[in-house]
C-alpha cells in the first residue's frame, strides 16, 4: 500500500486517538485506515499502537515514529508545493535561434524584458544567418522569416515581415535614383546570399516584376549589407524593422515606395505540441504580444518617411555611371 497515505494516518489517528475520528477526517472507511495502520507495522516490524474498544495510544516505538513520520509528511508537502510552484511559474533554461540582423534589432529586447519578468530563467539565444536544425542543435524555439516552413515541424504565425528598396543620399547624388523597377537593372545593388541574390521580387496592385540585378556586393549577412549601404555603395533591399531608424534619420532614402517586395512571414517554429515545458508556452505567449495583432512595432514610426519619400522629386537615371 502507499507508504505516505499510510504514514499520513498513522498521525491522524496518534493525533485524534480514535481510528473512527481519523476515517471520518481522511474521508475513508474505518476497515481502510486500520489496513493502512496493520501495513505499516507490517513494514517497520513493530507495533505503532495499542487498540482498544475505549481509546487508541502509541506505543514506545509509535512515540518513537510519530515525530519522524510527521517531519516526513512536512517534506513531501514542501516538495508538492515545489513542483506546484514550478508548473505556474516559468523556470529553467531555453536554447532559442533567429537571424543575426532579427535578433539584433528586435529579439534581443524582448527576450530581455522577458527575463526581466521570469528571472529564474536562461535563454540561449543562437544568431545565425541559416536555417539551423532543431533536433540536431537541441533548439527549443525557432523564430523564422519566410513563406516557407520545414516539414514536420510545428509553428505559430507572430507577424509579417516587409522590406523597402533603400540607398545612402550620397549614392543617389552619384547615381541618381530609379524611378520604376527595371532602372534597378542599371543600378550597382547589394544583394544577399539567400535572399534577392540574383533578382529583386517587387508587388504593385496585383502586379508583380521580377528585376535582375546585380552588383559590386552579395553578403549572406543583412548587417553587412546595410553597413554597405550606409556608406553608398549601392542599392539594398532590407528589412523594415533593420532600416527604421535609418529611414526616419535620412541615413537612407526609400526607392521606388509605390513597389513592394515580396512580404515575408514570421513564425515561431517547434518541434511538438505535447507535454510542452511552462517556460516555452509562457515565451510563446510573449512573443505573441509583443509581436501585436495588427502593423508590426517596427514599422509604425516609417509611415511618415514613406509619405516623405512619395513626395520626393525623382531623379532620371539616364546618367548612371557604368
Amino acid at each position: 500500500m502507499d507508504r505516505l497515505t499510510a504514514l499520513h494516518v498513522f498521525t491522524e489517528v496518534a493525533e485524534r486517538g480514535s481510528l473512527t475520528q481519523a476515517a471520518e477526517a481522511l474521508d475513508m472507511s474505518r476497515a481502510m485506515v486500520s489496513r493502512y495502520l496493520e501495513s505499516l507495522e507490517h513494514s517497520l516490524g513493530a507495533r505503532l499502537l495499542h487498540r482498544t474498544t475505549r481509546r487508541v495510544s502509541l506505543t514506545d516505538a509509535g512515540a518513537d515514529a510519530l515525530p519522524r513520520a510527521k517531519h516526513m509528511l512536512a517534506q513531501m508537502q514542501e516538495l508538492q508545493a515545489l513542483a506546484s510552484q514550478r508548473r505556474h511559474t516559468p523556470q529553467g533554461k531555453l536554447r532559442m535561434t533567429a537571424s543575426t540582423s532579427f535578433a539584433q534589432a528586435f529579439l534581443a529586447q524582448v527576450v530581455a524584458d522577458f527575463l526581466g519578468l521570469y528571472p529564474e530563467t536562461q535563454i540561449e539565444l543562437l544568431s545565425v544567418e541559416r536555417t539551423v536544425n532543431l533536433v540536431e542543435e537541441r533548439i527549443d524555439l525557432a523564430v523564422r522569416i519566410g513563406n516557407q516552413l520545414d516539414d514536420g515541424l510545428l509553428a505559430r504565425r507572430l507577424g509579417v515581415c516587409r522590406s523597402v528598396v533603400v540607398a545612402a543620399p550620397a549614392y543617389l547624388k552619384r547615381y541618381g535614383s530609379p524611378s520604376q523597377p527595371e532602372d534597378l537593372r542599371q543600378h550597382r545593388c547589394l544583394t544577399h546570399a539567400f535572399v534577392g541574390r540574383t533578382e529583386f521580387t517587387l508587388h504593385r496592385a496585383g502586379q508583380t516584376l521580377k528585376v535582375p540585378v546585380s552588383g559590386p556586393l552579395q553578403s549572406n549577412e543583412a548587417a553587412v549589407t546595410r553597413a554597405a549601404a550606409l556608406a553608398g555603395a549601392g542599392v539594398a533591399l532590407l528589412p523594415t524593422y533593420f532600416v527604421g531608424a535609418d529611414l526616419a534619420n535620412g541615413s537612407l532614402q526609400h526607392l521606388l515606395p509605390d513597389w513592394e517586395p515580396e512580404p515575408l512571414a514570421i513564425h515561431a517554429v517547434f518541434l511538438s505540441r505535447q507535454h510542452q515545458p511552462l517556460l516555452l508556452r509562457t515565451l510563446l505567449d510573449h512573443l505573441a504580444q509583443r509581436f501585436g495583432d495588427g502593423e508590426m512595432p517596427w514599422d509604425a514610426p516609417l509611415k511618415p518617411a514613406a509619405q516623405r519619400s512619395r513626395r520626393r522629386p525623382r531623379r532620371s537615371s539616364d546618367n548612371l555611371a557604368p
